[in-house]
């Protein structure tokens, strides 16, 4: 049963811009904070942004005035804006729901490249 899916990874040039898409079953998305964290490769799993279900947002120093969290209630999806990316930006990024111990998407790769 796959309950989170996410979408809108691709190559994006160094300074270019990606919105990162993921649409959740409404049993896991209503009422709970939704998260984006990403891995790059050779290194942990980091948290990029959390949002809660009122819309309060939280940051990765790494990606603050770059990155965007928020989501509609509407259609289940909290969506990931990035802007000006660099090469430190590629990584595969994950959908999360209710935290670490959670639901996890399946990933979706994000490679930043000229």
């Amino acid at each position: 049963q796959v309950q989170l899916v996410e979408s809108g990874g691709g190559l994006v040039q160094p300074g270019g811009s990606l919105r990162l898409s993921c649409a959740a079953s409404g049993s896991i998305f209503r009422g709970n904070v939704m998260s984006w964290y990403r891995q790059a490769p050779g290194k942990q799993r980091e948290l990029v942004a959390t949002i809660t279900s009122g819309g309060s947002t939280n940051y990765a120093d790494s990606v603050k005035g770059r990155f965007t969290i928020s989501r509609t209630n509407v259609k289940n999806t909290v969506y990931l804006q990035m802007n000006s990316l660099t090469s430190e930006d590629t990584a595969v990024y994950y959908c999360n729901a209710r935290g670490p111990s959670g639901n996890w998407g399946q990933g979706t790769q994000v490679t930043v490249s000229s």
